[in-house]
């Protein structure tokens, strides 16, 4: 579906997996490991459930509300790679690239663990 412009989408999503268990190096190449792989088929299933508009095409704006699982400390930007990628794998917009606002804060923790995604045309 084609981007339609001043449409907002609001996805909630599982928690992401960190940026140290998002990746493995294999020779010179770094390949996606499996919780990565896992975690992109759960983002692209919660979308196509959630009927979210899909293929922004502009220049955007993204905030993300984190809701950790629990109260350990973590840095906030481990979880964005495998979030931004995994909703570009789900067609929700052509390629994180296209993201000029990106905004991120935590939120109180929620023992499931979850992020919720704000997404509009810029």
């Amino acid at each position: 579906m084609d981007a339609v412009s001043d449409q907002k989408v609001t996805i909630t999503l599982p928690w992401p997996p960190s940026i140290n268990h998002y990746w493995r190096t294999v020779g010179q190449r770094l390949i996606v490991k499996d919780p990565g792989k896992r975690y992109r088929v759960e983002v692209a299933t919660e979308c196509f459930r959630q009927q979210v508009r899909r293929n922004f095409g502009g220049r955007l704006a993204v905030n993300i509300d984190a809701f950790p699982p629990d109260n350990r400390r973590r840095d906030l930007d481990n979880i964005l790679k495998a979030l931004l990628d995994a909703l570009t794998v789900a067609h929700v917009w052509v390629d994180d690239s296209q993201i000029d606002d990106l905004r991120i804060a935590r939120r109180p923790p929620d023992k499931t663990g979850w992020v919720r995604v704000m997404v509009h045309e810029s």
